[in-house]
């Protein structure tokens, strides 16, 4: 007989550092996700607000009719403290650390398929199943807190009281029983507000949603065209994602270190020297972060993220580079390129 506590064993086994069962009802925070998408908070990720997308997300059955048992895995990345980048000339940037090693979307499926072939070896016939790593219609976070691995903080992050929320979430929908875990129920962010003010754009709401259009993640990474000229000087010197409201929770502060070697950092990922960006060619780029969840961003929106970084830099030891993106950049980098030197003029 297969039992939950056999399959959460495999999953660990398989390098899961969380893993809990839950049911396929629909999940509790639908009505504040229609919300949400219709203050249009989700800026231009159209994909999330479909209608098979907004349908499913209110019941998993439409995208598994023989859907029984959900399982939410999760997997744990880097602490982006634990690189300090030695950068007194102020000309490297930073890269969220879910994205310094190799993309999650390539590691986890190997992972999950593996984890499904366990189960029905277990119970000896195949099992209904599909699988996501934040690639699906479903509201993860919400099941992940409904299989009791954690409850969903101010800052919209799913948080593990023994692992702070440096982690990936992955589930599987299947077509079997399987006992669900009890629901994480507390809420232990309290009264503390320390992800929301120091948020460099503002983008935290008092409703634990956020503003994608002012969230320097999806400037960085979701949006592909200009950013508003009014955020730049706010994004310091990211240039892929963002961990400021990980880095101030208190849960991070004590969280377990080890994480999944898949994503130890790729070298110079964590903080990127500003000016070599610049000129890396398409071909450079691609061989650089390929398997990296860099080249999300493309190499267009990259050399967009990195040019403002340097225009904050507030040295003038990148105006070459700045200079060349003027001359031979794509237009979208080149406009970036034009706003940093006139940025670091006007401080000067």
């Amino acid at each position: 007989m297969l039992t939950s506590q056999a399959v959460k064993n495999e999953a660990r086994r398989l390098g899961f550092t969380l893993a809990g069962i839950t049911t396929p009802e629909p999940p509790p925070h639908v009505s504040a996700y229609e919300n949400w998408l219709m203050l249009g908070r989700h800026a231009s990720m159209e994909y999330l607000a479909g209608e098979r997308a907004r349908t499913c997300r209110r019941d998993p059955h439409l995208i598994l009719p023989d859907c029984r048992s959900i399982l939410v895995l999760g997997v744990r990345y880097p602490d982006p403290k634990t690189v300090e980048p030695d950068d007194k000339a102020g000309l490297r940037g930073r890269v969220a650390a879910y994205a310094w090693g190799r993309d999650y979307h390539l590691v986890f499926p190997q992972r999950l398929q593996s984890l499904v072939t366990f189960i029905e070896q277990e119970l000896g016939s195949p099992v209904p199943n599909r699988w996501y790593t934040d690639t699906g219609p479903i509201l993860e976070r919400d099941l992940a807190q409904r299989a009791g691995l954690g409850w969903i903080g101010k800052n919209t992050c799913l948080i593990s009281p023994k692992l702070g929320s440096y982690f990936l979430l992955a589930e599987i929908l299947l077509g079997t029983d399987l006992e669900p875990d009890p629901p994480f129920a507390a809420d232990r962010c309290g009264t503390c507000t320390r992800c929301i003010e120091p948020c460099p754009t503002h983008c935290i709401l008092p409703t634990r949603t956020l503003d994608a259009r002012r969230c320097i993640s999806y400037l960085t990474i979701e949006n592909k065209g200009e950013i508003p000229v009014d955020l730049r000087p706010r994004m310091g010197n990211w240039t892929f994602g963002c961990d400021v409201c990980q880095m101030v929770c208190p849960w991070n502060r004590f969280a377990e270190k080890e994480y999944d070697q898949s994503f130890a950092p790729y070298p110079d990922l964590p903080s990127p020297e500003l000016i070599a960006v610049m000129s890396l060619t398409p071909q450079e780029f691609n061989r650089k972060f390929k398997d990296n969840p860099v080249r999300r961003a493309r190499r267009d929106g990259y050399l967009r993220n990195t040019a403002i970084a340097l225009g904050n830099s507030e040295s003038t030891a990148g105006f070459p580079a700045l200079e060349g993106a003027l001359q031979a950049g794509a237009p979208l980098v080149r406009q970036h390129a034009e706003w940093a030197i006139k940025q670091i003029r006007k401080i000067r």
